[in-house]
């Protein structure tokens, strides 16, 4: 890996593009969300799922990111389906997905269930949620170690650029992901 400069016109010149990029998905994230609008006004429940969802997926893979850009800093990663760093992280990323998603959905339930807006039952609400948060966990294991790797071979310090992007990818992918996991398990 190349000596990183870093300065803030160094970190501004490797960060903005991919910024910028990343903005207009986001834009793309919105007009799947409006698409969706309908169903989740009839069921309160998908609708607390939303930013808690995406906002998980999003926190597991910046966690995972980071850890990833720590080990290449580090030296101790190898791009190779053999690496122990590459699996053990990923694998604890899924194993804490597992974890943290029926209770995200059981939360969710119970908060619309206090308020009077629960329509949906709480198997349903737990299907929704440890199904798009395991599928999210997946995706957001791939997104992090492509990135790391993209960082990697193009010589750019991967605490500047891999954050972002798996945060903004998780987003977009959060938003899709739920709307298909509430169009097969709700």
């Amino acid at each position: 890996m190349a000596t990183t400069d870093w300065t803030i016109r160094a970190i501004t010149r490797a960060t903005l593009p991919v910024l910028l990029v990343l903005t207009l998905v986001e834009v793309g994230s919105g007009l799947v969300l409006g698409g969706f609008q309908s169903t989740l006004l009839r069921s309160p429940s998908l609708l607390v799922l939303v930013p808690v969802t995406i906002g998980t997926a999003g926190n597991l893979g910046s966690v995972l990111a980071s850890r990833l850009s720590t080990a290449l800093h580090l030296g101790l990663i190898s791009f190779s389906p053999e690496s122990e760093v590459l699996a053990g992280n990923a694998l604890a990323t899924l194993a804490l997905a597992a974890t943290v998603f029926p209770v995200v959905g059981a939360g969710a339930w119970a908060l619309t269930e206090l308020t009077g807006g629960a329509r949906l039952s709480l198997p349903a609400v737990l299907r929704v949620a440890i199904g798009a948060g395991l599928a999210l966990a997946v995706l957001a294991v791939f997104v992090a170690l492509v990135a790391t790797y993209a960082a990697y071979r193009l010589e750019l310090d991967p605490d500047d650029v891999v954050v972002p992007v798996v945060t903004n990818t998780c987003d977009v992918l959060g938003v899709v992901v739920l709307f298909l996991a509430v169009r097969l398990l709700a």
